[in-house]
């Protein structure tokens, strides 16, 4: 089991990646990580040792660093992803409380004062996807979709950074609570696979462009 101390440690790291703060490839050192986050080296020592062991951090050379995803890596995520939102999608269409359901709305329609700021409506994204997880109430399914986004983090790109792609979206996120919301589980989890499939698709030509 892991230490307080250590488990706190691991999961302001674990946070700090999710938001972007460190991004794939940036070294993560003991000593800044101390001073960030406090205390001693031990236990960043201790959290660094588990985000390898979940593949979250790769070695170069003697250093640690955030790990990234290549273009199979991200294909095998995708597919991943799709089936389990899928099913979270159909799920919430069967037992999402009225309340839930609202939330969603609102959270669509407050995204749109974000449309000119890529980043924080690629974290607004997140906790829109999230909240439709809880949606569904299952907690293990909630539990690998946690997983699944932990792995999202290690992507260096946003589909949502593409021109005109973030009011789509956010169409498309509209689309899936409204599915949601009539009880049709088929329509919810069609609308919102699709939704990721286009997204998968952006993402290819944004790192495609710039490989050139």
């Amino acid at each position: 089991m892991a230490k307080p101390v250590e488990s706190n440690t691991y999961k302001a790291i674990l946070h700090a990646i999710d938001v972007g703060v460190y991004k794939p490839g940036d070294r993560l050192v003991e000593s800044e990580l101390a001073n960030r986050f406090g205390g001693s080296r031990t236990p960043i020592r201790e959290a660094l040792q588990r985000l390898e062991t979940q593949s979250l951090l790769a070695r170069d050379g003697r250093s640690l660093i955030v790990a990234s995803l290549d273009h199979d890596q991200m294909a095998e995520l995708y597919t991943v992803r799709g089936a389990l939102e899928g099913l979270a999608a159909e799920l919430a269409a069967q037992h999402a409380a009225p309340e839930e359901i609202k939330v969603l709305y609102d959270m669509v329609e407050r995204d749109r004062e974000l449309l000119d700021k890529p980043a924080e409506l690629s974290q607004s994204n997140r906790r829109f996807h999230r909240q439709l997880h809880r949606a569904s109430h299952n907690r293990y399914l909630v539990q690998q979709l946690d997983l699944v986004y932990r792995s999202m983090a290690l992507l260096a790109s946003t589909s949502l950074a593409a021109d005109g792609r973030g009011a789509v979206a956010l169409d498309e996120h509209h689309a899936i609570v409204r599915a949601i919301e009539a009880r049709d589980a088929v329509a919810a989890s069609k609308a919102l696979k699709d939704h990721l499939s286009i997204a998968y698709e952006v993402r290819l030509k944004i790192d495609a462009a710039g490989d050139l």
